[in-house]
């Protein structure tokens, strides 16, 4: 038995650049994140700046480029 839909090829090829970068930022920097309230937890007082800058750079950057490339891919639509 055959159906009757026709085979479209899709011509999206998935997420945007823009927007795997985006959540690839905001990932890592929600991991930064995670590793500053767990160290402050355990006791540490002085943290690396690399890791408070990360948390506090990488996080909103990356959420910036994701919704930068949401609104590109709405206006494209």
């Amino acid at each position: 038995m055959e159906t009757a839909v026709p085979d479209k090829k899709s011509t999206a090829t998935g997420k945007p650049w823009l927007m795997r970068l985006g959540i690839g930022l905001f990932a890592i920097g929600m991991l930064a994140v995670v590793a500053v309230f767990l160290l402050f937890a355990a006791g540490y007082s002085e943290l690396p700046v690399w890791l408070s800058a990360g948390a506090g750079v990488i996080t909103p950057l990356g959420l910036a480029l994701g919704l930068i490339s949401l609104v590109r891919e709405h206006r494209r639509a």
